[in-house]
């Protein structure tokens, strides 16, 4: 039985994605899944030596190594109108942002790629992104550039949000913004890419079918938020486009990668052939 290891993040969106997967209640024939519970950038870093056959990355870790890995179709976290956050002690205008230290959550997330498309050139420290909050509430940087359900709890720490990546990003572009992915190494071949993104397409479906008791999972992997809390984060990253990334879904994908490359970013436009 030949197994594949599957890297993501023990989040409460990708842990309800994941959760029929995890308890057995979809699966592929004589493949034994693994799964690999990291924060995002600990993935992203994994990925770059290609050592996991299948792991969630930031769309801006992809740049780095498409070569070595090909998206899968099912599984993207696309934001519509909404997406990472700059949040500071009070009010910063917009105009300030690039002269104030940022804390981020790693230089190779799709966050700190939008930063430097949208703000510029901060100043930066790179803090575990459920560290980020603390960061700037004790001083060590001046805005934190939060992901995951800190955009969505900020405030009950004291925090103003000064700006919203994902409006900024609708704003100009009219289309969803790409955040995650996962992937597969290129060397497995399509008959089991396929396999793999079925799977991983029944295991996102059974869970919308399931919400409950998929939520009841993703609860473990909520550091402490209420339910409701929970609930309102995974489906605003759960959605259709998670599915299947489809014409809007590529689209998006093609933007955020041909701003890079004009903005000199990237050197080079990388494949885009998720199955």
């Amino acid at each position: 039985m030949q197994t594949v290891r599957i890297g993501h993040s023990p989040d409460p969106d990708d842990a309800f994605m994941f959760y029929a997967l995890t308890a057995g209640k979809v699966g592929i024939p004589d493949v034994r899944i693994e799964h690999v519970l990291e924060d995002i950038e600990s993935l992203n870093r994994r990925a770059r030596t290609g050592e996991l056959e299948v792991t969630a990355v930031s769309f801006a870790t992809y740049l780095l190594i498409a070569d070595r890995y090909r998206m899968m179709d099912p599984g993207a976290s696309m934001g519509k109108g909404y997406g990472p956050i700059l949040v500071a002690k009070g009010p910063v205008p917009r105009a300030e942002l690039e002269r104030r230290v940022v804390a981020i959550p790693g230089r190779h997330t799709t966050a700190a790629l939008l930063l430097r498309l949208f703000v510029g050139d901060p100043p930066l420290i790179e803090v575990a992104f459920d560290k980020i909050p603390r960061a700037v509430l004790e001083g060590q940087a001046e805005v934190g550039l939060l992901i995951h359900e800190g955009q969505i709890t900020h405030a009950q720490l004291g925090l103003v949000k000064v700006l919203d990546l994902g409006e900024v990003w609708e704003r100009e572009t009219g289309l969803p913004l790409p955040l995650g992915v996962n992937v597969m190494r290129r060397d497995l071949g399509e008959p089991m890419h396929r396999q793999l993104s079925q799977a991983l397409r029944d295991s996102i479906a059974w869970a919308q079918a399931h919400v409950d008791e998929a939520l009841e999972y993703a609860m473990r992997h909520g550091r402490g938020i209420d339910k409701e809390t929970c609930r309102r984060f995974v489906l605003m990253y759960v959605n259709d486009l998670t599915l299947s990334l489809g014409a809007e879904g590529r689209a998006a994908i093609e933007r955020l990668f041909g701003l890079a490359h004009a903005k000199g970013l990237i050197p080079a436009l990388p494949p885009i052939d998720p199955i």
